[in-house]
């Protein structure tokens, strides 16, 4: 691919290029939020193969009564345990450049390789982290400001026909902490990670607003939904993790979920790679990103009580 635009000077004869600013202006990427909230596991190492088996342990069931007679043994009960695995995968991206382009661009282009694949990586680690939270089975569609459908087979019950508001929050709040028993994530909370358009729901809310008078005036004003129901939201506009989904778009897909949901296995850690001058004089190089990494939600395959911990707000 070539690196310069020429263009004819006159109809025919010398050729000119027009000189080019210094400064180089960059495309924005969407955010990027669910890395922040992955376990990350250990590297498996050389030679471990391509699965981490994760261990995992169910709460015991409380009994009716734990007095004892002094005569008899205190009861034994079991302790169940399960495993799943995650497989990893190689990822990688790579941009080719030239040794002319080094030499003659006026900016330097293997900075800004560098740079562009930094945010491509960041992107990649986004939606794999949320495809592994689509995975879960307990599944959250919005079908009016009071009414919702739930379903815990791992697929949606209906199609949504509206945005998140403060009551649907209330609703999946209550599910995570009364039905599922799911520990908060952090600090007390739990996490929502929502598309911007669910927190356009929740921010045009008559009752969000009319909280936020008196609890805090500014967050209207900095355009930060904060916390609602014990729930702490984040806002993306990442649209590959979490679109809009449901009746023209109405609903911004997005995740409520408490600690340890996902986990991250890395069996080679991502890194920059330059690859060595290639052809006669080196003119043609190369940099890259590359990694051996996985991702699976920890209790993806349960949709039980003190197991299942997170929820997904979707649409069919």
């Amino acid at each position: 691919m070539a690196q310069f635009t020429w263009t004819f000077d006159t109809p025919a004869g010398p050729v000119k290029t027009h000189k080019i600013s210094r400064t180089v202006y960059r495309a924005a990427i969407a955010k990027t939020v669910f890395m922040d909230h992955v376990k990350v596991k250990p590297a498996l190492g050389r030679n471990s193969g391509e699965t981490v088996t994760l261990l995992r342990t169910s709460a015991m069931t409380e009994q009716v009564d734990y007095d004892l007679v002094e005569t008899v043994d205190i009861p034994e009960r079991a302790f169940a345990m399960s495993t799943i695995g995650i497989t990893v995968r190689e990822v990688g991206s790579a941009v080719p450049y030239t040794m002319l382009s080094s030499e003659l661009d006026t900016m330097d282009v293997e900075g800004q390789i560098r740079e562009n694949l930094s945010d491509e990586e960041s992107l990649m680690l986004d939606t794999k982290a949320a495809a592994a939270m689509k995975l879960g089975r307990i599944k959250f569609a919005v079908t009016g400001s009071t009414t919702q459908s739930i379903t815990t087979n791992g697929v949606f019950g209906a199609t949504s026909t509206a945005n998140m508001n403060v009551a649907q929050v209330k609703v999946i709040k209550d599910y995570l902490y009364a039905t599922l028993k799911a520990k908060p994530a952090e600090g007390g909370d739990y996490v929502g990670i929502f598309n911007h358009q669910s927190i356009r729901g929740l921010m045009d809310d008559p009752t969000w607003e009319e909280w936020h008078k008196y609890t805090d005036p500014t967050a209207m004003f900095n355009a930060e939904v904060g916390r609602i129901e014990q729930v702490r939201f984040i806002d993306t506009n990442h649209d590959r993790a979490a679109a809009r989904v449901g009746t023209g778009g109405v609903l911004g897909e997005g995740f409520v979920f408490g600690k340890e949901a996902i986990a991250f296995a890395l069996a080679k850690e991502l890194g920059t790679y330059v690859t060595p001058p290639q052809g006669h004089a080196g003119r043609f190089r190369a940099i890259s990103w590359y990694g051996i990494i996985g991702f699976r939600m920890i209790w993806e395959d349960s949709a039980n009580p003190g197991e299942a911990n997170s929820v997904h707000v979707g649409s069919l």
